[in-house]
């Protein structure tokens, strides 16, 4: 169903028992809630889940600018008071990008947020992460189509984009201005402030991991004032999509303690 934001409407749904307690799954950049399904359907027969196209994605493809993250705060707080009025979540989960918008969600509402998972989240304002991961490269190119594209060849390979029909590749180069916004955003600063983080902080990352993706679940844990750091065993970037057994394992083990 779709929800009311400032200029549009981000589309949402949620699955899972009334008065379970409550999850919120945030996709990444260039995709969309379809990459957290399969995790949501390994956790919504014991909590209530919500999951959402972020602005400029999928069904959101209409809404935004603007993309930084303070607005996709907005649009999260909107999400759950649109599902689930003043009842905070038990965990905000979030997939790379996605990532950075719980954790602001923890920073600027703490009232909301019970605890936080993140999968390999991007820390890029940090002098030491590299320029040329799949977003820097990515952001050197002038053209945000050229630059979606470029992203995406990154992920996927080059066969599995090439495959891809023509109206599907052009539907991802226009999500383009959404990836160089938020991704740009990131690069300007912290989004939250780790000593705000009062949550517990799930930090995990696949065993495939890249070394500054590993590296900055371990800074992450050490940022915030309970953060814990968790391998998800054989799994790469994508652990969400393509793990989502033990991804949904280690969150209901971390709700569990």
């Amino acid at each position: 169903m779709l929800h009311p934001v400032s200029d549009g409407g981000v589309w949402s749904d949620v699955t899972g028992p009334r008065d379970a307690p409550l999850v919120v799954l945030v996709h990444g950049s260039m995709d969309r809630s379809a990459g957290v399904l399969r995790l949501a359907r390994r956790l919504d027969d014991r909590y209530r889940v919500i999951r959402y196209d972020r602005r400029g994605y999928g069904r959101s493809a209409g809404v935004g600018p603007p993309f930084d993250v303070a607005t996709q705060v907005d649009d999260l707080v909107r999400v759950l008071a649109a599902h689930e009025p003043d009842r905070p979540v038990a965990v905000a989960f979030g997939h790379s990008f996605g990532g950075n918008v719980v954790l602001a969600l923890a920073d600027r509402r703490p009232e909301l947020v019970g605890a936080v998972a993140v999968y390999e989240t991007p820390l890029s304002w940090l002098d030491w992460w590299p320029g040329n991961s799949a977003g820097g490269s990515a952001l050197m190119l002038p053209d945000p189509a050229d630059a979606a594209e470029a992203f995406m060849r990154r992920l996927v390979g080059d066969s599995v984009w090439d495959r891809l029909p023509p109206a599907k590749r052009d539907e991802r180069r226009a999500e383009g201005p959404a990836m160089v916004g938020e991704l740009a955003d990131l690069r300007r600063g912290a989004p939250w402030d780790g000593d705000r983080v009062v949550a517990p902080v799930l930090a995990l990352h696949g065993e495939l991991a890249r070394p500054h993706h590993r590296q900055a679940m371990a800074h992450l844990a050490d940022l915030v004032p309970a953060g814990q750091v968790v391998e998800i065993p054989a799994a790469g970037h994508a652990g969400p999509h393509t793990d989502p057994d033990a991804v949904a394992g280690a969150i209901t083990a971390f709700l569990d303690a």
